[in-house]
């Protein structure tokens, strides 16, 4: 499951294998009709974050605690966490909200997150 992505709870897969007691957990095994349903059931309950989620994750890159993200971190951790966006797509999030230094305030982003909608109409975890 890890290998595609996905990260079920202990209660999800105990859930999909019928709730077997602690000593049949060593030989019960996991056919590919459970499989299939445990991955349907942790994909269907993806949590994409809340905005308080999206704030704390845009106050990690404020280096200095002055209410300002440099754009090319902005740009870096979008790739670095895995978003699946073109460069194209990450030049637009900061485009027109830097300064003369590079820097973007943290409320720039908040409105941008409030929208709901990423560049270009995606619609992403990172928009909220």
């Amino acid at each position: 499951m890890r290998a595609l992505g996905q990260n079920p709870t202990n209660t999800e897969v105990l859930t999909i294998l019928g709730n077997p007691k602690s000593d049949g957990m060593n030989v019960r095994g996991l056919d590919f009709e459970h499989f299939l349903l445990m991955l349907l059931m942790v994909a269907k309950n993806e949590d994409e974050g809340t905005y308080e989620d999206y704030v704390e994750a845009i106050q990690m890159f404020d280096k200095e605690g002055n209410g300002t993200i440099m754009g090319v971190e902005i740009s870096q951790g979008v790739v670095t966490l895995g978003e699946k966006m073109t460069e194209e797509e990450v030049e637009m999030l900061v485009a027109g909200h830097e300064d003369s230094n590079g820097s973007i305030r943290h409320e720039a982003l908040g409105g941008i997150s409030r929208q709901g909608d990423g560049p270009m109409g995606h619609s992403s975890s990172l928009w909220c």
